[in-house]
């Protein structure tokens, strides 16, 4: 439990110090990339003072001038916080839209183009969230997407949602697959509890959705390209 303290002892006082001045100041200006830097430094130093780490191998297939589609696996908590801060531009993430709500906060997330994604399946909830990531890659921005839906119950890769593979082919924009293991181990899905460690991350060559016809065969791609990067007692049983 002291890795959980010290680690949210940062991000939550350095945060709100933040929040709390440059909120305000990037409405003013109407820009917030300062912002972003100083809470992309908050939560690596956060994960640093509770010994977390990663090593991390593929940096160079990150494009450069291009927006992409990061597509990883996920199975802890701590992967999100590790994987945006490593990304040497800004991303933008997929967020519960009553997050973009809150006042002050829901403001900020809206200017950094964040995405809202309404919970439930209609039509209209959908091509909103498509035309507000579109809207993030058009600004410069890379998507994180987690494309499993939700934290791998036992480590291994699940099935994969078609919605990132579907805005890909829309927008044209590369689609970056990345793997990450040794979270799991730090903090586990169902603990709040963090544990020191190092989280391996390995960053793959893009797929261009223009070489597929289908979302279907994109989403194939790429999540064979993640399984062949986990280490063997994370990839999928083959049925």
């Amino acid at each position: 439990m002291w890795t959980t303290f010290k680690v949210l002892s940062v991000w939550v006082i350095f945060g709100a110090i933040a929040g709390i001045i440059g909120i305000p100041y990037s409405f003013l200006v109407k820009d917030i990339n300062r912002l972003y830097r100083v809470a992309m430094w908050i939560v690596r130093t956060g994960l640093k003072a509770g010994g977390i780490g990663h090593e991390v191998e593929g940096m160079e297939n990150i494009p450069v001038g291009r927006s992409c589609i990061i597509v990883s696996n996920h199975v802890s908590n701590l992967d999100p916080p590790i994987e945006i801060a490593l990304i040497p531009t800004r991303c933008s993430v997929l967020l519960k839209k009553q997050i973009t709500d809150i006042p002050i906060l829901g403001t900020a997330m809206k200017m950094a183009l964040f995405v809202p994604v309404e919970r439930g399946h209609s039509r209209e909830a959908a091509k909103a969230g498509v035309a507000a990531a579109a809207k993030a890659l058009a600004a410069g921005l890379h998507i994180i997407v987690y494309p499993e839906g939700t934290r791998s119950p036992d480590g291994r890769l699940q099935e994969f949602k078609k919605g990132p593979f579907f805005l890909a082919m829309e927008t044209g924009a590369p689609v970056l697959p990345m793997a990450i293991w040794g979270t799991r181990e730090m903090m586990g899905k169902g603990s709040s509890a963090m544990t020191p460690g190092v989280a391996q991350v390995r960053i793959l060559p893009v797929v261009e959705p223009g070489n597929y016809g289908s979302r279907e065969a994109l989403a194939v791609a790429v999540k064979a390209a993640i399984a062949a990067a986990l280490p063997e007692g994370m990839r999928p049983v083959q049925g």
